[in-house]
């Protein structure tokens, strides 16, 4: 016989004085409901009740656009649901239906209200839940990791933005001050630059010390003074960068290209200006000249060394107090610029042994994780090759250029770090190169005849950039993606079911079920027990609204705004992602450090108790996203 929960056993009610849990008891009344009993929708208006559940199981539902149901949460006997009406007076964010028979004591509004006008933890109790218990349980977990003052310092330029560090206001003049007149400017105000701008304050240049010590004092000093203009001797349309930009893009972006002084853009107008100078205050002598080493690398052997090193940045990343998924997209910033150099060298190496470079538009593709921007510390290969639609006469030229080019890629990147993909997805692989219109061919036939392995590879595919190359070709391929997809539905469909044969690896008491095989023996993986459902789901989601969003965070938020998915489940879905991808660091540091090759499998038996706790939290929110997901895809299907 199952036990009834009493309320007055729990949080925030367990400490009221007798007569007001005497007045609650008097005011609230007990419902029962059998399985699959609809208690409240979203959409209904609140019924003035606070549930508290007294047995049995019950589910939160969030409801699509469409009307499609997503289960976000599992409340169980002793939990509470239906008070966002309550204490914010707002409506319901989702709605509940018995998951099994259960019974729930129905405590009215007014009731409650009362007692917390005299009792505020009551109040304070239930606007903290309306948080996600995977989010608190993350935060409290990466709040108190501690952190040097060193490791501070090193992490910084990660931290930080341009519009924390910028020079504003800026220095202006007209496109027709005399040289002298800037010169004097300069030297009165202590700056070393000086934007040039119209009347409509709009940047036309930009005049540094360096453009005066080269155009004026180089020269013939006394007739460019009294004849020259600031139009004469700027740098005209110089780089600039928006105020969001992080400290580490921009100090290599200025490595790369010699810049001292850059201009900081907000809309068109000029907010700010940052020097080689300001970000050398913060930078870090490890982490800083590694992100802007690779551009300036010139030889396979440094791009090896600049790749040994991520870990470095990784291990100041982790121990701060940050989302982990954006010390994802740092790390994936770093791969980026090692993988196009090595690129460019490749190229190089093919031109001048000789080989002739067709007179094609092409563009060097990046897949999967590379893709997303969520690259870790040991990914592997995921690339190819598109090109325009040249004639079929130039089918041998291009072939006798980019099939030994694609050898000699694949074989450099693994020789920095890359390991080769076991599943052959590699520009060195016919079936990962081609023109637009032979792109189209196989995307159509992986969509229209979707057999397990096609739909592996379309996993990998849909998450393709360019590194290097002609970006517009990738957004015509993008396109033909979507249209294909819109044309065929059951294709998700075939994808999800696919996909939701693999499940998380929780038994029914909630424990951790481990590998039995040989090779992972009593290991679970991060990845494809975890985050790898959530970037499969969200992926299926976005493709089916046919959008384009780079990571799996963007896609969320790309998702929350088309209301498909609501801020709570958002909220929950991110916190286990960002749950994933810090302990998947934090273990590949680790087997790094121990002279082991990176890898997502962990010994959960190594966990602390916390971050056992949190890892069955996120996989429990990974298997709401998969069933959530099934629902949505075969109600479309359904159609």
């Amino acid at each position: 016989m199952p036990i009834t929960r009493k309320l007055f056993d729990y949080e925030p009610f367990n400490q009221l004085p007798d007569n007001v849990t005497d007045k609650i008891q008097a005011a609230s009344k007990s419902v029962s409901y059998k399985a699959d009993d609809i208690i409240f929708t979203q959409a209904d208006e609140p019924t003035g009740y606070l549930y508290f559940i007294q047995q049995g199981e019950i589910e939160i539902i969030a409801e699509t656009s469409e009307s499609v149901e997503m289960i976000v949460d599992y409340r169980k006997p002793g939990g509470f649901f239906g008070w966002t009406p309550i204490f914010t007076k707002e409506k319901y964010t989702a709605g509940a239906r018995a998951a099994e028979d259960s019974a729930c004591l129905l405590i009215p509004e007014d009731v409650i209200l009362d007692a917390a006008q005299q009792y505020p933890n009551i109040t304070k109790y239930f606007n903290k839940a309306i948080y996600s218990q995977i989010r608190k349980l993350y935060m409290n977990m990466v709040e108190r990791r501690s952190m040097d003052p060193m490791a501070q310092i090193e992490a910084y330029p990660f931290q930080k933005k341009l519009n924390e560090i910028m020079s504003s206001p800026v220095e202006t003049c007209p496109p027709d001050a005399t040289v002298k007149d800037i010169a004097y400017r300069m030297t009165e105000l202590g700056v070393a630059a000086i934007v040039i701008c119209d009347e409509n304050k709009q940047m036309l240049g930009i005049v540094t010390e360096r453009d005066l010590v080269r155009k004026v004092l180089a020269k013939d000093a006394l007739e460019c003074l009294k004849h020259s203009t600031a139009s004469d001797i700027m740098t005209a349309e110089p780089f600039y960068m928006s105020p969001d930009t992080y400290m580490y893009e921009a100090a290599t972006f200025m490595l790369g290209h010699n810049i001292r002084h850059l201009p900081v853009l907000d809309g068109g107008n000029i907010v700010g200006i940052v020097s080689q100078q300001d970000l050398m205050k913060f930078r870090s002598q490890k982490s800083m000249l590694l992100v802007g080493s690779a551009n300036e690398a010139t030889s396979i052997a440094e791009l090896k060394d600049i790749r040994s090193e991520i870990v470095n940045v990784a291990r100041v990343l982790l121990i701060e107090n940050r989302s982990h998924v954006e010390t994802m997209e740092i790390l994936s910033y770093i791969h980026h610029s090692i993988i196009r150099r090595c690129f460019e060298m490749v190229m190089e190496d093919m031109v001048n042994s000789g080989y002739k470079k067709p007179d094609i538009k092409f563009s060097f593709l990046i897949m999967g994780s590379g893709g997303r921007k969520e690259m870790l510390l040991g990914p592997d290969q995921d690339n190819g090759f598109l090109y325009e639609d040249f004639p079929d006469s130039m089918v041998e030229e291009v072939d006798a250029f980019f099939i030994p080019f694609a050898e000699k890629l694949v074989e450099a990147l693994a020789e920095i770090g890359y390991p080769l993909c076991k599943g052959y997805v590699m520009a060195n692989n016919p079936l990962w190169r081609g023109r637009l219109k032979e792109w189209k061919q196989r995307v159509t036939k992986w969509i229209q005849v979707p057999e397990p392995q096609r739909v592996r590879y379309s996993s990998i595919f849909f998450d393709f950039m360019s590194i290097s190359g002609e970006e517009s070709l990738c957004k015509e391929l993008r396109d033909i993606v979507h249209k294909e997809i819109k044309s065929q539905p059951l294709f998700l469909f075939q994808m999800m079911e696919l996909d939701f044969k693999h499940k998380v690896p929780l038994n029914l008491l909630g424990r951790f079920v481990t590998h039995r095989g040989k090779e992972h023996k009593g290991q679970l993986s991060l990845k494809e027990n975890g985050s790898i459902f959530i970037v499969d789901c969200v992926r299926m989601f976005i493709l089916e609204q046919g959008i384009h969003a780079t990571t799996t965070l963007e896609r969320l938020d790309r998702l929350f705004e088309l209301k498909l998915f609501n801020r709570a489940t958002v909220e929950h879905i991110k916190a286990a992602f960002e749950t994933f991808t810090y302990l998947r660091l934090q273990n590949e540091i680790k087997l790094i450090d121990q002279g082991e090759f990176p890898s997502h499998f962990i010994d959960p038996d190594n966990l602390s108790d916390e971050e056992a706790d949190i890892l069955k939290e996120a996989f429990k929110v990974a298997n709401k996203l998969q069933d959530s997901t099934k629902r949505y895809f075969s109600k479309i299907v359904g159609r």
